[in-house]
């Protein structure tokens, strides 16, 4: 059996780490750092290598690790800690109270825009906001499919710009 070459039997292996790198992080910049920090890992420990061993399992087996230990880090990461001295709200128990005055307005403001709006729009415009289908719309009503589609377009369009007009933006998020 021939020796084994630590270094160059590393490089070897770099292509064969690439689909299961992508597969845990999907990313392909991360998927590099994934691969950098497996093969450093791997550098850094290779006395710990036993010849003899599956060297290609070893090498998945440090990715695995260091992929979850990174996973691990960022859920970490997410939890936020108060350490200010004043733990009275935080531990008192009781709900908060939330104030609806800017969500019945808007309420308010969307019913009438959508009164407002023609009924050959309208119609088809809240079956299709109550989850109906296109083809389900045009079955009920009685209409073309493409008639269903432009009818509810257009009534989009219109709430669009009479929400507007009292301040309630479109916004993308």
């Amino acid at each position: 059996m021939a020796t084994f070459n630590f270094s160059s039997d590393l490089n070897d292996y770099d292509q064969i780490l690439r689909p299961f790198a992508y597969t845990l992080v999907k990313n392909k910049e991360e998927m590099e750092d994934l691969i950098q920090d497996t093969f450093y890992r791997a550098l850094a420990n290779k006395d710990k290598f036993l010849e003899g061993t599956n060297f290609k399992a070893w090498l998945f087996t440090i990715m695995k690790n260091i992929f979850i230990n990174n996973y691990r880090k960022k859920q970490k990461g997410n939890v936020v800690t108060d350490i200010s001295d004043n733990q009275y709200l935080l531990n008192n128990g009781k709900n908060s109270t939330i104030n609806d005055g800017e969500r019945v307005f808007m309420k308010e403001a969307i019913d009438k825009a959508i009164s407002d709006v023609s009924a050959d729009f309208t119609e088809p415009f809240m079956m299709y906001y109550r989850g109906f289908k296109y083809h389900e719309i045009a079955e009920k009503l009685e209409l073309p499919l493409g008639t269903v589609k432009s009818r509810i377009f257009f009534a989009r369009r219109e709430l669009q710009m009479r929400l507007k007009s009292v301040g309630i933006e479109h916004s993308k998020n």
